[in-house]
């Protein structure tokens, strides 16, 4: 979690940054912003740094393990030495998105280049570099007294409740590329991929996250191919899976496979699943590694525990799949039978 209270809004540079391929231009600044009110000063740390709410961490990208090859890098790196180097740095930022906003469907907007002091993520205080693209403007009314006379006019302006794209560099972690936070705008292929060319950092989040993707993979598509299992056996696993990483602190492999899976057929075959699955990562499967909560409980959304039987019933799944039977009558028709001690009307 990030957090504005305590942090300080020292540097911000503003520019212009049009869709180069269809030839809207870039406009660089001369000078920095000064800002001098307190309450703008309040309002724009809110903007800026509210949207970061999660707790993945990525890094930048770089060949030949040579992390000055990746520009937005060294130009982070120039600005967390000297931070008074900011505005030159923030040109040269503007300038490199303009490069890579040749796609038809990349709006133009502003770029803003922010260094802050004391930003405070998961409790720990970092310097920062921010890089915040505004691309939609909203509409607002002003009420103009001239002379005693009201008049009402239309505008366009930044909404500060929303920020289309945002990357924080902390300073943090420099010689592998730094931890970067992304905001959910900043998500998109052209500002994450050619632009900051950033990927996620291997932590606890990352692991906890992939997995639990893997395991619904494996009993989704990967199962029924090498055995034969129901939908409610499927919709079960899918519940130990994710009841396993509700209740434990730290996964570990064989307790997972063993407490999922219980077969050790299926068991072996989860595993080189599994492994596969990384190696398209580039990552060896961990064996062990702590759970985040946080990452189960947006990986829980996608597995789902109901049973939909034609367009006329869906059954919700929750425990005991001892409790459902399936069959076929003397007419050909398949059925569900379904044993309970109390009924209750929603």
């Amino acid at each position: 979690m990030i957090t504005h209270s305590i942090a300080r809004l020292s540097g911000l540079s503003v520019h212009k940054v049009g869709n180069s391929r269809e030839g809207d231009g870039l406009l660089l600044t001369e000078e920095p912003i000064e800002i001098q009110d307190e309450k703008l000063d309040e309002l724009l740390r809110q903007f800026f740094l509210s949207g970061f709410n999660t707790p993945e961490f990525f890094s930048f990208t770089f060949s030949n393990n040579d992390v000055s090859l990746n520009p937005l890098n060294r130009f982070a790196t120039s600005i967390f030495k000297d931070p008074e180097t900011l505005h030159e740095q923030s040109r040269n930022m503007a300038s490199l998105l303009y490069e890579c906003a040749d796609h038809p469907n990349v709006k133009p907007g502003d770029l803003y280049v922010a260094y802050f002091d004391n930003v405070e993520v998961n409790k720990e205080t970092f310097n920062a570099v921010g890089l915040f693209k505004v691309e939609n403007k909203a509409a607002f009314l002003k009420l103009i007294e001239t002379d005693g006379t009201l008049t009402l006019e239309q505008d366009k302006g930044i909404n500060p409740e929303k920020l289309d794209k945002g990357c924080l560099i902390l300073n943090s972690n420099s010689d592998n590329g730094y931890k970067i936070c992304l905001n959910k705008g900043g998500e998109t292929q052209y500002w994450r991929d050619d632009f900051l060319k950033v990927r996620p950092i291997a932590d606890s989040y990352y692991f906890t996250q992939n997995y639990l993707t893997v395991a619904k993979n494996f009993v989704t598509q990967q199962l029924n191919e090498e055995f034969d299992v129901s939908k409610a056996d499927q919709i079960d696993l899918l519940n130990k899976s994710v009841e396993y990483f509700k209740t434990a602190d730290r996964f570990v492999e064989d307790e997972f496979v063993s407490s999922v899976f219980g077969s050790e057929e299926v068991g072996d075959s989860f595993k080189k699943f599994t492994e596969m699955s990384f190696e398209d990562m580039e990552l060896a499967p961990p064996s062990d590694f702590d759970i985040n909560n946080t990452a189960v409980k947006k990986q829980a959304k996608i597995f789902k525990s109901v049973l939909k039987l034609d367009k006329n019933f869906h059954i919700y799944i929750h425990g005991n799949k001892e409790l459902i039977e399936k069959g076929v009558d003397e007419n050909g028709r398949k059925f569900y039978k379904i044993y309970y001690t109390e009924e209750e009307a929603t």
